[in-house]
């Protein structure tokens, strides 16, 4: 299934509520290897292939570009959990968290 936003959104807070509602509860970390995404609720380690993107949401800072980041809701493929991954651009964007993007890019 190709990832796609059903809706819009004007900021990075109204989105994480919003797709909370709907489901998207754990928080999920980028781990120090990039390789793959670390479930915070459920002490739980995720490669990219044991999920899919099911939405991505973009957003630029009003101000600053270095203020931009990349929202991922995503839902594992065999254990049935559903949640989000920020990732931020600009100044602080890491070797390890850009692997792991240009990977979930790819799939998208």
């Amino acid at each position: 299934m190709e990832a796609r936003s059903r809706k819009s959104y004007d900021t990075l807070s109204e989105a994480v509520n919003d797709l909370q509602k709907m489901g998207y509860n754990e928080d999920f970390l980028v781990q120090e290897d990039g390789e793959c995404l670390f479930c915070v609720g459920q002490s739980l380690e995720l490669s990219p292939d044991e999920f899919v993107i099911d939405e991505i949401f973009r957003f630029e800072g009003m101000t600053d570009p270095g203020d931009e980041c990349i929202l991922f809701a995503i839902s594992s493929k065999d254990n049935l959990i559903k949640g989000l991954v920020i990732n931020s651009f600009g100044a602080e964007f890491s070797f390890r968290s850009s692997k792991l993007v240009e990977e979930l890019n790819k799939r998208k």
